[in-house]
């Protein structure tokens, strides 16, 4: 993902607060799923964590996870997606 929604993209096609769907894939190493989860309670400041599942490919060598936090604000939409886009061993966001 190269460019973010924009704020007003986000308002006007989601519902705040609510939950808001992250789409994350990565490669397997280095407990990308657990870095993916911290990313985002860390983001949120959150003890809790959000709901989420994940899926390997055939071949072991990437994972793809959902993940759902409970949003307050467009805003942290955003600045969920920045912690995300930092995360080693990243492919795809959405």
């Amino acid at each position: 993902m190269d460019q973010l929604p924009t704020i007003e993209l986000l308002e006007a096609t989601h519902q705040f607060p609510g939950r808001y769907v992250f789409k994350v894939i990565g490669t397997t190493e280095d407990r990308f799923i657990g870095r993916v989860v911290q990313a985002v309670r860390a983001e949120l400041a959150s003890d809790m964590e959000p709901s989420f599942s994940s899926r390997t490919t055939a071949g072991g060598r990437h994972v793809s996870v959902t993940i759902e936090p409970e949003v307050k604000e467009a805003q942290q939409v955003l600045a969920i997606y920045e912690r995300l886009r930092e995360l080693d061993g990243l492919v795809m966001l959405f």
